[in-house]
């Protein structure tokens, strides 16, 4: 072979290769332009599919009278700013944002924008403690207090307890809020000022502190007897899967629930308006004028939906997400063969199970003839998931309080059934999940 007129020999053009192969893969691990299995698993390094979404995506004939609907809607809730999804057996048919993100700033509403979800995170947390017992790191029968055979029967804090029925509560039991507690003295994840000024701290508690206040009180039922709803013993169930797993909270949820899932834009909340997650919205309160002291004992006062430790409470209220991503967990975990579910049939039966007069795992309730409802509500968050017996699903988040509180849940629901006898034969024939 020759070049120039010179003549190389038979072995020059394969070194030549070799070299350009060598160039190239010194560049791309320069780079990132190539990366492992390794790499493609750590936290955060995926874009989440929602921030490839538009809202001309969801485009529909009509659709121009169900967005007066919608808007007719916010406007009676005076919500500032809402995000709508519908799933029909696991195929993102519909999502659509509307108002403002931060309507000081006149940004509207996209579906890149992520929002608290507030107690929606409590499924979130179940399918975790679901997944763990897959994993046989537990069992929904464990005791957590128990000295000898509790997950958390080592803790330094479980020498606080005095009433031995502690020993008693169960995963299961959290799960389902029967552990016993009482919120006589408050929400401790609502009242972090009164809780610092009973127990003489000078900083807001961390999670151990949090623990050693509550260890001390007495339950308010045997574990087990009653249902009575508490952020508590999701909190708690927070730090059940940290030491069954050996992971933090954060952490074993996302490389064990939410990315399996294909989830890759939750995120933990932070506190204040400064600290917003990317893309996160703005929220507001219904007493906008009325400035609260913030939960740290800090004396500077704040809008009402900033004076909580909403961080703190961990699994039972700290997720922060957008429509489709909670779109697409749903549907990892309904049984429904579209998406592959990252929990057994065993395991989202016992999810999905109906009782009569105790809570569904995770779930608000699960009702064969009306479906599956969970929700959530934080100063200036509401969130709504109703997954119908038929398999369509319908989300909704909102960057603000109402005047109703809870009682927002109901109507809305109610409106999501109204919504589907108008709408949902109209609604495109689509999967957005597939837009990567």
């Amino acid at each position: 072979m020759k070049i120039a007129g010179i003549e190389l020999p038979k072995w020059a053009p394969y070194a030549a290769v070799a070299g350009i192969l060598t160039l190239i893969l010194a560049i791309c691990t320069a780079t990132g332009g190539f990366s492992s299995g390794e790499d493609e698993a750590a936290p955060y390094r995926r874009t989440p599919f929602n921030e490839h979404l538009t809202d001309e995506m969801s485009h529909f004939e009509g659709m121009e009278r169900f967005d007066r609907d919608m808007l007719n809607f916010m406007s009676y809730w005076h919500l500032r700013g809402a995000a709508l999804a519908v799933m029909r057996h696991d195929s993102l048919l519909y999502v659509r944002s509307y108002g403002y993100a931060d309507s000081l700033a006149l940004e509207p509403m996209e579906p890149r924008h992520i929002m608290r979800i507030a107690s929606v995170s409590k499924l979130v947390t179940a399918i975790g403690v679901m997944k763990l017992q897959e994993e046989g790191r537990l069992k929904l029968s464990d005791k957590v207090f128990d000295p000898e055979t509790g997950i958390l029967g080592k803790a330094a804090y479980c020498e606080k307890i005095r009433d031995k029925r502690y020993y008693d509560i169960t995963v299961e039991h959290l799960l389902r809020h029967e552990g016993g507690f009482s919120q006589r003295l408050g929400d401790p994840m609502f009242t972090t000022l009164q809780l610092m000024k009973r127990n003489g701290l000078t900083d807001a508690p961390d999670a151990a502190t949090l623990m050693e206040t509550q260890m001390e009180n007495r339950l308010r039922y045997e574990p087990g007897s009653t249902k009575d709803y508490s952020n508590f013993g999701y909190f708690v169930l927070s730090l059940v899967i940290e030491q069954a797993s050996g992971q933090r909270y954060e952490d074993y949820m996302q490389e064990h629930v939410l990315h399996p899932a294909g989830c890759w834009g939750f995120r933990m909340a932070e506190n204040a308006l400064e600290d917003r997650q990317m893309n996160e919205v703005r929220y507001y309160a219904t007493d906008k004028d009325t400035l609260y002291y913030e939960y740290n004992g800090s004396g500077r006062k704040v809008e009402r939906c900033y004076s909580n430790d909403v961080k703190g409470l961990m699994g039972a209220g700290a997720w922060v997400c957008s429509a489709a991503e909670l779109a697409r967990l749903i549907a990892s975990v309904d049984g429904d063969p579209g998406v592959p579910d990252i929990l057994s049939k065993e395991s989202v039966c016992a999810m999905t199970r109906s009782y009569e007069k105790r809570y569904s795992l995770g779930w608000n309730e699960t009702d064969p003839e009306i479906g599956w409802v969970r929700t959530g509500t934080l100063s200036g968050t509401n969130a709504l998931v109703k997954y119908f017996p038929d398999g369509e699903c319908w989300i909704l988040l909102t960057n603000t309080a109402t005047w109703k509180g809870p009682g927002f849940s109901r109507k809305a629901s109610a409106k999501f059934s109204e919504w589907r006898r108008r709408w949902s034969a109209k609604l495109p024939r689509q999967n957005l999940f597939e837009i990567q």
